[in-house]
């Protein structure tokens, strides 16, 4: 088994505070989540969407799948995609989030090669970045058996595995001001993020 290889990006979730499905989400004309397959797709042999609506990406070189576990929000997502990849290690992403740092990416890598970890996560302050995360892929049995006990928190979930954990200061070095972890939810913060960051598409 390759011990990097496949990368996940969920694309499920209600959208609710967005108005609409953020799969559709657009920056400049560009579709977010044609960016995202395109930058991904230089560094990964494979890529695999979670989603409910496998015709949005027809024409694009990925793979769709589905919950195995349904409506338990992020973390079934997380499982199908482990559930799938063919890699020891799982690059995760979600669909809303427009930054990525290939050399973050690689760095995290790094860190993995050769060694036994349950995943790396990045830390901000007390917190985990759940995404832009990578996971080994024996994870997938523990998530399900955590998801069928009922349980559905990404953040309780991770607190059992054996992670290496990046701190804030070491992610801050590649996003100093943290856009690799961030996530439009609304139509305001595309406002903001187009303002910002207009070259990137």
């Amino acid at each position: 088994m390759k011990e990097f290889g496949s990368a996940v990006i969920i694309a499920g979730g209600k959208s609710s505070r967005m108005g609409f499905d953020k799969q559709k989400l657009s920056i400049k004309r560009n579709r977010l989540i044609n960016q995202i397959i395109k930058t991904l797709n230089s560094k990964f042999d494979e890529i695999i969407v979670v989603t409910n609506t496998p015709t949005f990406y027809t024409d694009l070189p990925c793979v769709t799948i589905k919950d195995i576990i349904p409506d338990m929000g992020p973390l079934s997502g997380i499982h199908a995609g482990l559930k799938y990849a063919s890699s020891k290690y799982v690059y995760v992403i979600a669909c809303d989030m427009p930054v990525i740092s290939l050399d973050y990416i690689e760095y995290m890598m790094e860190g993995l090669k050769g060694k036994k970890y349950d995943g790396c996560i990045t830390r901000f302050g007390n917190w985990i970045e759940p995404f832009n995360a990578f996971y080994g892929n024996k994870t997938a049995d523990y998530f399900e058996d955590y998801l069928a006990s009922g349980k559905r928190s990404v953040f309780k979930a991770i607190e059992a595995l054996d992670c290496l954990y990046i701190e804030e200061s070491d992610g801050r070095r590649f996003s100093p001001e943290w856009e690799m972890f961030d996530n439009l939810n609304t139509r305001e913060d595309i406002k903001r993020f187009t303002r910002k960051k207009p070259a990137d598409f």
